[in-house]
């Protein structure tokens, strides 16, 4: 492996974390009311906890924010390997295809331990459903199509989420192995990881669902709400 190389996968990983890291629903939120996100309703600072603490205008920009940086972390790895060692990270079965998903590992631990806000951050699904379609949209797609399913039937936006989470890596190897991708299973495992990373931020979520205490899609937020 040789420097340049080596450097591309540094900046793989560099860039996507620094660019994820930059939290948008705290951003809205200090701008909005001058709170901390982190410090209202269940103490994420994600759009379902802006959306009921800071109403659907402050949400609006939260979902723009965090579709932008998923979608930008993952085009810039693309671009950057594109201009210094001439290959392309989408269309290089077997090669290069696995680098976005080592992208996207990053660009989730980015939103979830951001740099710049002492490592706490949100749980990641937003930026990583974004990144997903970046990397290949049917593989995101068609974890969307079962979280809206999930919402729809259950109203609890965690309960999709987690769902969808743990469809995404085996969309990937699938769709993966109908492209004869070489690098099928490495595109599984890196998946897998940020599918249970997913996953673990939701365990809070995971233990009010089964004592039936998570709130329902719609439901508002106690301003002052600890989070669990």
């Amino acid at each position: 492996m040789n420097i340049e190389t080596i450097a591309c996968m540094a900046l793989a990983a560099i860039v996507p974390y620094l660019v994820c890291g930059i939290n948008s629903a705290i951003i809205v939120t200090k701008i909005k009311s001058g709170q901390d996100i982190r410090e209202l309703g269940s103490g994420n600072a994600g759009l379902t906890n802006t959306l009921r603490t800071q109403g659907k205008v402050a949400a609006l920009f939260v979902l723009i924010g965090d579709i932008l940086k998923g979608v930008l972390s993952i085009l810039a790895v693309h671009f950057i390997f594109k201009l210094v060692l001439d290959v392309d990270t989408y269309y290089t079965l077997g090669t290069w295809t696995w680098v976005n998903y080592f992208a996207g590992v990053f660009g989730a631990l980015g939103h979830i331990y951001p740099i710049y806000y002492g490592f706490k951050g949100g749980k990641g699904i937003l930026v990583t459903f974004a990144a997903m379609l970046a990397i290949n949209w049917l593989a995101g797609i068609i974890p969307f199509i079962i979280f809206v399913i999930v919402v729809a039937i259950s109203r609890y936006v965690s309960l999709g989420s987690i769902t969808a989470a743990a469809v995404y890596p085996f969309t990937v190897l699938i769709l993966s192995l109908l492209n004869n991708d070489w690098s099928s299973w490495i595109n599984f495992g890196l998946s897998m990881v940020i599918g249970i990373m997913l996953i673990f931020m939701h365990r809070a979520n995971i233990k009010r669902l089964l004592t039936h205490t998570e709130k329902k899609l719609g439901q508002k937020s106690e301003e002052n709400e600890a989070a669990k």
